[in-house]
Formats: C-alpha cells, sequence, structure tokens
C-alpha cells in the first residue's frame, strides 16, 4: 500500500484500547490489588452478529426473523414487523436466507432497532439477493448503491441516543431490498468519529462491488489504497448517475453534513452528467448548486475540496490527451478560485498521465467498450493521482 505522508493526521486520537492498557500497567507497577468484577449478568452487549431470516441459524449469531419485534428485554428487532418478510437467499452460513424491506426510506420507521450505549460502533452488513441497494441508520444514508447478491460493507457510527436504527433502502426502485447479516462492534466509548475523507460524485467515482475484486471501479474506491489508515478513514458517498443538484437535495449531501467536523476533507466531483440534455442543468445553476454545497461544507469547518473529471480515453489529437473543455469543468476550476478552496484538476492529471502511456494503454485502463467508465486498473490510477495531488498541496 502507498502512503501519502501528507495525508498523515498525528493527532489522532489513541485507540479506546489504550486507557485499559494504561490501568493495567499502572496496577503491575503499583503492586495494588485491582479486582475487575465481570459484567453483570444483563448487561447491554457491545458486539453483536445477526442472522436474519426463517432457516437454521449460523453458529455464533443471533437468529432473527421478520416477525421477530424489537423489545427492551430482548434489546434488539424490528420496529414494524408487519413491514418485513423472510426470504431466501443464494449464499451460505448466515448469508443462505434474509429478511426483506417491504418499506423503505431514510426516513422510514422500518428499522431494525439495537440498543446500544454511547460510543462509536463499526457496523458490517452483508445483503441478501439483492440488485441495487443502498444502507441508511439513523435517519441518513450510510452506504451508498450496493449491487449483487450477498455484497458487503462497513461503517463506523456514533450512538449517542442508545440505540442504533438501521434499515436496507434504494437503491434500485422495484427490486428487493434484504439483509442476511449484521455485526455490530464497540470501537470506542467515545461517539467521535475519526478523521474521514468524505467523498462526493458519479459512476467514474463510485464503488463497485465486490470492493476487492470489482471489474469496474471508481476513484473513491480505489482512493482508500493511497490513504493511511491511521490518518484517515474514507467514505465514498458517490453514486452511478449522479448531478450535482441530485447529490445536494436526495440526501446524499444531507448524511456527509451529519458527520463531517474539522480536520475532514470533502472532495466532491460533478459535472459529467449535468451536462447531459436530460438533466436539464445550465452550467451557471451548476456552478452555484456546487458553490452551495461547498459552502455548507465549509460552514462545519471541515475542508472542502473541488475535483474535476477525466475525459474520455479516445480524447487524443495527435498522440496529445485533453479533455479541458468538458463537463463545465471551467466552471469547477473558476469556483475553486472564487471560494479560496483547493481544487485538484484530475482533468488536466489524468490527461497528462494519458499522454504519456498512449492511446492504446489509455483505453485499457477503461471498460471494454466504454470510453468513459474506468475499469479497476484505470480507476486505481485516478485514485493515485487525487491523492498525489492531495499530498502535494498539503492537505
Amino acid at each position: 500500500m502507498t502512503e501519502s505522508p501528507s495525508l498523515r493526521n498525528t493527532s489522532r486520537k489513541p485507540a479506546g484500547k489504550t486507557l485499559a492498557c494504561c490501568l493495567a500497567a499502572a496496577a503491575l507497577v503499583s503492586g495494588a490489588g485491582v479486582s475487575l468484577s465481570a459484567p453483570a449478568a444483563h448487561a447491554e452487549p457491545s458486539n453483536y452478529l445477526f442472522d436474519f431470516g426463517s432457516e437454521a441459524v449460523e453458529q455464533g449469531y443471533i437468529g432473527v426473523s421478520a416477525t421477530d419485534a424489537y423489545s427492551p428485554e430482548k434489546r434488539y428487532g424490528f420496529n414494524t414487523p408487519e413491514h418485513m418478510a423472510n426470504v431466501p437467499a443464494k449464499g451460505t452460513g448466515a448469508g443462505s436466507d434474509a429478511v426483506r424491506f417491504l418499506e423503505f426510506g431514510t426516513k422510514s420507521a422500518n428499522t431494525f432497532d439495537v440498543d446500544l450505549k454511547e460510543g462509536l460502533y463499526k457496523v458490517s452488513v452483508t445483503l441478501g439477493d439483492t440488485s441495487r441497494a443502498s444502507i441508511a441508520a439513523e435517519g441518513v444514508f450510510q452506504e451508498m448503491n450496493l449491487t449483487g447478491n450477498g455484497a458487503t460493507a462497513s461503517f463506523e457510527i456514533p450512538v449517542t441516543d442508545g440505540q442504533l436504527n438501521l434499515l436496507v433502502t434504494e437503491g434500485k426502485v422495484g427490486t428487493a431490498f434484504t439483509l442476511s447479516a449484521l455485526e455490530i462492534d464497540k470501537v470506542s466509548r467515545h461517539p467521535e468519529m475519526d478523521p474521514t475523507i468524505w467523498v462526493g460524485g458519479d459512476s467514474t467515482v463510485a464503488s463497485y462491488y465486490p470492493l476487492e475484486t470489482s471489474v469496474q471501479g471508481g476513484w473513491g474506491q480505489m482512493l482508500p489504497q493511497f490513504v493511511d489508515p491511521e490518518a484517515f478513514d474514507v467514505r465514498n458517498m458517490a453514486t452511478g448517475g449522479q448531478i450535482a443538484r441530485g447529490f445536494r437535495n436526495d440526501g446524499q449531501l444531507e448524511a456527509i453534513l451529519q458527520y463531517i467536523k474539522p480536520g475532514d476533507l470533502f472532495l466532491l466531483e460533478m459535472g459529467i452528467n449535468d451536462t447531459a440534455a436530460k438533466n436539464a442543468t445550465t452550467e451557471a445553476e451548476f456552478k452555484e448548486i456546487m458553490r452551495d454545497m461547498v459552502r455548507q461544507v465549509a460552514a462545519t469547518g471541515a475542508t472542502p475540496v473541488l475535483v474535476t473529471p477525466q475525459g474520455r480515453a479516445t480524447d487524443f489529437v495527435d498522440g496529445v490527451h485533453s479533455s479541458v473543455n468538458r463537463w463545465y469543468r471551467n466552471s469547477t476550476v473558476a469556483l475553486a478560485q472564487e471560494e479560496g478552496i483547493p481544487l485538484v484538476d484530475l482533468n488536466v492529471l489524468s490527461s497528462a498521465y494519458f499522454t504519456g502511456i498512449g492511446p492504446e494503454a489509455t483505453l485499457a485502463l477503461f471498460m471494454t467498450g466504454d470510453t468513459l467508465h474506468p475499469n479497476r486498473a484505470g480507476a486505481t490510477e485516478l485514485g493515485r493521482l487525487v491523492a498525489e495531488d492531495l499530498a502535494r498541496q498539503g492537505l
């Protein structure tokens, strides 16, 4: 893994286990008798493994049927089980069955609820048979557009009100939104997220599944390879086909604003779909929507960074790749200057890289028969260029 030194954050707080280690060491040095009593028999757990559906329960998991309503005694269950259904799934183990959310939406009350003490938790989900679905919790999106049966994703989330409320939602309208398994692990008793790089964009930025082996890729998916994980988490909220207005109005920016904080970065790349006639967004409208988003993020104390989209693989003239007049790039560059915020001109950076490797090698970095969408190797190169330019700018 390549590490960009300037992306290291030396102020990162110590891991939650540090305090326990220090207490143990102090007891040994002082010779004092320290007794750690076992948790009470009914102490609230901080780690869970749930296996959803009506079939046999995987060893080590708690089985949850669609009919299991939440109760304070169990500390988990569905808020409205009448809007859930048990369904089969094509996976193995805990992934061999699932539950389906018949009602959904980020604000839906049709959630799976788990009582949790205040703290920071890592949540890992495994979907059932699903075409495309997103994960929502605490009323906002957490993971966007997981695709394919048995897709998995993990995220960290602060819990401050004593309960996690989670559901599977859109996604692709008209398809099943299912959940096979859920793992919850407490990371820290402090409900504070680590420094995070938030990413917004379209299909050239989005994540594809399985994350580790997908044929297609987006640079937001590949960016973590070039970021020190001890410095920043990376949360990719980009989705295919997205435009600036949709990202702002349809819940993705809302999710980022709920959690973003001073010390975080927000990388925003838009323009490819905004230029399409069907989306009816003029360049002037695009610029003002982008301005609104970066100002909302800047108001939180975080740092917005504009990113220009790469061009098409075929944008060569006499061996030189150039696409500077595509995708409302000039307005994005001007906006960064007007707002005094950083710019990663990926359009120009990628063109220089493509020119260096030539037309044939450039085409090999894109999906077969597609001159716009990078494959996994192409997305990796774009992610590298973004990370290197962030490091160059001291971000």
